[in-house]
């Protein structure tokens, strides 16, 4: 599997670095020497110093004999570029488009349709958006996320010590909480990632991961102590595309919005764009305009700027003027590790909503999804299960389920079982596992699929 990458920045980094661990061969190209030389450094990959749009610089790359070109650099236009280069010299390629542009969004159809046949665009924006509004769905979630077309919901939440399950085992949940009880995939304590067994207790302040069927998400809220509010007034901060696309996806669902920018000019674009938010001018990180905006008075404040510390200091202010839930948007993934400790906990990056949706959209076979959490430190697997393989026809109480991995939920005939040590996996069947990282590869012979996405 030959693979060429166009862009350098954080998307193409991130995609190339996993490729790159899944053994297939991946070259970079990208005009900007120092973004080269950061993959050529970290990664074992090739790279070119080159406009990735050029076509003697792609045929010399050989995409003839390239699968797949992945163009993410941050201009829409080189990577539709690229892609019609491609297109012309080498057909049978399969192209992927990084386009952010709202005014490119009427035209994805016939971009995959008609010249330069792009097989999938990807807009992170539009991910993000998605992102943002399943948290807001959620209030008192941390992550939130979607398996078999939004049946089943996998919650990261912070477990607080007036919870009902605080302190208790696992192995007790059956007869204290009944037959609906939630299925826990992971707990986060003190910056470590815990595949959790019948003994392991659920203690205050810990992040749980849990699945559940989307019909009965509410239900297992109230055995967390949490309770789903709607959310009737949201504050955004930034009126940039992903502001802008926030605020038209909240107006169609007639919540009171208020959308500020320090650019004039787009405040008046945005009045003109948006019908019933309340466009405001001024600094996003001003305390003395949120006191007079009634801020603290907002459900949510979304925080989505193009400047990482900006956000950061917008949702610690909105904090201490009292809103319950901030989300916050940020660029640079080396801040990430540093923001729980802050106390912001609900973040969105468009450069890993766009690496997840290229991932998910250039697998094929058995595996259906593979979502990684904190910071990729563990994996929720979505896959197939195969007649051949050792997970299925057998009770899962006699399976070596390797340590660190954990079997979430079984898929069959459009039911939905939440496994127990009597259940057994049936060929055919969709499963949901989750892994740390280093379990994934025990995990592969279990399954006797070879998780590689292609």
């Amino acid at each position: 599997m030959k693979i060429i990458i166009v862009g350098a920045g954080e998307v193409g980094y991130h995609i190339a670095s996993r490729l790159a661990s899944e053994n297939k061969r991946v070259i970079v190209i990208d005009k900007d020497a120092n973004a080269i030389r950061r993959l050529s450094e970290n990664l074992d990959i090739q790279v070119i110093t080159a406009s990735g749009s050029n076509p003697k610089v792609l045929i010399d790359a050989g995409i003839k004999e390239t699968d797949m070109l992945l163009a993410v650099t941050d201009s829409d236009e080189t990577n539709l570029v690229a892609c019609l280069i491609t297109d012309l010299i080498s057909p049978t390629t399969k192209k992927f488009a990084r386009i952010r542009n709202a005014d490119f969004d009427p035209y994805h159809d016939r971009l995959k349709k008609e010249n330069p046949h792009i097989d999938t665009v990807i807009n992170p924006e539009i991910e993000v958006v998605n992102t943002i509004k399943k948290l807001m769905d959620v209030p008192g979630a941390v992550d939130v996320g979607d398996f078999v077309d939004g049946q089943v919901k996998y919650v990261g939440i912070r477990l607080d010590k007036h919870s009902p399950m605080a302190g208790m085992r696992l192995v007790d949940f059956s007869s204290r909480l009944g037959e609906d009880r939630p299925l826990i995939a992971a707990i986060i304590r003190n910056d470590d990632v815990i595949v959790p067994r019948g003994s392991n207790k659920v203690e205050p302040g810990d992040l749980i991961y849990f699945v559940s069927e989307t019909e009965k998400l509410e239900k297992m809220l109230k055995l967390f102590g949490k309770k789903i509010v709607p959310v009737q007034r949201v504050f955004i901060i930034g009126g940039g595309r992903i502001g802008e696309r926030l605020a038209k996806r909240l107006e169609k669902d007639s919540i009171k919005t208020k959308i500020i920018d320090s650019d004039i000019d787009r405040c008046h674009y945005l009045s003109e764009q948006i019908d019933k938010a309340v466009v405001l001018h001024g600094d996003g990180s001003d305390q003395k305009l949120f006191l007079e905006e009634n801020i603290g008075q907002s459900d949510v404040v979304v925080s989505v700027t193009d400047d990482d510390e900006t956000n950061i200091l917008v949702s610690l202010l909105a904090k201490n003027l009292g809103v319950h839930d901030t989300i916050t948007r940020i660029g640079k993934s080396s801040y990430f590790p540093l923001l729980a400790t802050i106390g912001i906990e609900k973040v969105v990056s468009p450069r890993l909503s766009a690496v997840s949706s290229i991932l998910r959209n250039i697998r094929k076979g058995k595996v259906l999804s593979d979502i990684s959490i904190f910071g990729e430190r563990g994996e929720f697997i979505e896959a197939i299960a195969l007649e051949t393989s050792d997970i299925t026809n057998k009770p899962l109480k006699k399976l070596s389920f390797p340590k660190g991995a954990i079997l979430v939920c079984i898929i069959r005939n459009g039911q939905i079982i939440i496994p127990a040590g009597d259940s057994v996996v049936k060929p055919e069947d969709r499963i949901i596992m989750f892994a740390v990282k280093h379990a994934v590869k025990k995990l592969e012979k279990l399954l006797t699929v070879k998780l590689d996405f292609f």
